[in-house]
């Protein structure tokens, strides 16, 4: 057993409005002891989404943090004494670890422990090849099923799922239009992503460089934000468009006085459909994910930038970052390695 105190971050009060570092507490306990079919991981990188703001406010797909809970979270490390017969000292893993330094985790849980392969980067399996990259391949191409020809378009573009979206669909050989906030974001999907336009929410009217850059309507819009966004995009839909419903990041923080859109339907009108999806329910086929993005991450089709912050006291700072829109693509936390 590792003998070594173990930094965790506890939720303190449920969040009102944007988090704040006084809704977390920081505290030094012993390493737990370890049980039957447990592994102690000693956490490497944590991953910062969107997610998180739910699973403090209220029970969605899984239950809420409870109060003096260590906070949920995704993360990366390796593994320091293993009493699974599946996982050895040494092995890479990447699951549910939450905001600590060491994790004691059962394998086979609800959220199953996956053992890395040897040499992957930690910020690969977290990214791309983790739940973000799960996330844009099964929401677009089963819900949103895109065809060679149309016209995609996503917003929260430069974050980590919209821009495995925008490429993925760039693969597909659709016309791609990303919406992100900055000039530095939209310079980035296209001429690094390599998307057809970008529309900058902060200096440009959304509905208005939509109808233009769309004269012939939305086939498919990727909603990561809800709100006057994914409004205007209703407004523009083709005939028999899809909306894939993955976020609404613009009311995370005020879910109380979330606006549904006003203009739903145009739905009917368009003979149109709008379908929320949760990548967890695609898990039983993760492996045909992991083989499409793999390939065309390694064959250079699709481009995976991550902004890494560093130590475990800046957890709370760093996914506020999320919300305040200053991520470029995946946002990581490395706390140790």
């Amino acid at each position: 057993m590792v003998s070594a105190t173990n930094r965790r971050w506890l939720l303190a009060r449920r969040p009102e409005g944007m988090i704040r570092d006084e809704d977390f507490r920081l505290v030094e306990e012993p390493v737990g002891d370890l049980g039957s079919g447990q592994v102690l991981v000693q956490v490497q990188v944590l991953s910062c989404d969107p997610t998180q703001r739910g699973w403090l406010a209220a029970d969605t797909y899984m239950p809420a943090v409870g109060i003096g809970e260590v906070v949920r979270s995704v993360g990366a490390g390796r593994i320091v004494t293993s009493r699974h017969p599946d996982f050895a000292e040494g092995d890479m893993v990447a699951g549910l670890l939450g905001w600590q330094d060491f994790a004691v985790v059962d394998p086979g849980g609800t959220w199953p422990l996956a053992k890395l392969s040897p040499g992957m980067q930690l910020e690969t399996a977290l990214g791309v090849l983790g739940l973000n990259g799960l996330t844009a391949y099964f929401g677009l191409l089963d819900i949103g099923r895109p065809q060679a020809g149309e016209t995609v378009v996503v917003s929260g573009a430069a974050g980590a799922t919209g821009s495995i979206v925008g490429q993925i669909a760039k693969v597909k050989g659709c016309r791609v239009i990303g919406i992100a906030g900055g000039s530095e974001k939209c310079r980035w999907l296209t001429e690094v992503a390599g998307l057809d336009a970008a529309i900058d929410y902060k200096s440009e009217n959304v509905a208005e460089r939509l109808a233009a850059l769309c004269p012939n309507g939305i086939n498919v819009y990727f909603d990561n934000v809800g709100g006057e966004i994914l409004e205007a995009a209703l407004a523009l839909l083709a005939r028999h468009g899809r909306v894939v419903l993955c976020g609404a990041i613009s009311g995370y923080n005020d879910l109380e006085h979330m606006q549904p859109p006003r203009n739903y339907l145009m739905l009917l009108l368009r003979e149109a459909r709008m379908e929320g999806f949760l990548a967890p329910s695609f898990i039983h086929r993760q492996q045909e994910a992991l083989e499409a993005l793999a390939g065309w991450l390694s064959d250079g089709r699709i481009k995976h930038e991550v902004d890494i912050q560093h130590g475990l006291e800046n957890a709370p700072a760093t996914l506020r970052r999320l919300f305040e829109g200053r991520n470029i693509s995946k946002q990581l936390l490395r706390i140790s390695g």
